[in-house]
């Protein structure tokens, strides 16, 4: 199967019977999409650090439901050497606590979701400003979130970038992103904060499926897996 195609598709049975089998390289994210949970749940993976930073992702940012609608939510941060950064090198900008706001937002969306209270302990450290790059914040927070999704997973981190197609690695660095279509195409609907006023929105960070389902996030994420 040619590999741009795999780029550019969302999976099939036949693409996901090869996942199954294959490493995925993935970006960093911030509070990632339920995707690139129901993808790190299923498949061995790295996570890429020594890419060049691209802006506008799901590295520095992630997508909630607040009562207006979906509301992005965006780390500011500083790219100590240009354009040319890596991505383990970039800096989070704490100096206009984006954190509390984050961390306001957060809570304004979901205090009334029936796990915000159960859940919210366990994440509000990670709103107190003290992380300085965003590539140790983005990798605390997955493993946190694996952890209170009840989901096995081994973090792998890459030690070099390259650029050219390696065997056995499926490539997503790029593919994961607000850009493009979710690579998975079912998302069942659940009963979200403001359903009442709002419609389904799929694909939301992965906290939005945590506070609303609770334990039952992971078999929602196998759901995905199975039927995607």
């Amino acid at each position: 199967m040619c590999f741009f195609i795999w780029l550019t598709m969302t999976l099939t049975e036949k693409d996901m019977t090869i996942y199954s089998k294959s490493t995925l390289l993935l970006s960093t994210a911030y509070l990632p999409p339920i995707e690139y949970f129901a993808l790190i749940a299923a498949n061995k993976f790295v996570v890429e650090k020594f890419e060049t930073y691209s802006k506008q992702t799901y590295r520095n940012r992630c997508v909630i439901l607040s009562e207006s609608g979906a509301l992005n939510l965006s780390v500011p941060v500083n790219k100590p050497n240009g354009n040319h950064t890596k991505t383990g090198d970039v800096l989070i900008m704490n100096t206009g606590k984006w954190y509390f706001r984050h961390w306001q937002a957060i809570c304004s969306a979901y205090r009334s979701s029936p796990f915000f209270l159960y859940y919210s302990d366990e994440l509000a450290p990670f709103f107190y400003g003290g992380f300085t790059h965003l590539f140790n914040l983005n990798l605390q927070l997955i493993n946190k979130l694996s952890e209170l999704l009840e989901l096995p997973i081994k973090i792998k981190i890459s030690t070099l970038y390259n650029k050219k197609h390696i065997e056995g690695i499926i490539d997503l660095r790029t593919r994961i992103s607000p850009k493009f279509h979710p690579v998975f195409d079912n998302f069942p609907p659940y009963t979200q904060v403001f359903s009442d006023r709002h419609p389904f929105i799929a694909n939301l960070s992965i906290i939005d499926l945590l506070f609303n389902l609770g334990p039952e996030s992971k078999h929602y994420i196998r759901e995905i897996q199975k039927y995607g």
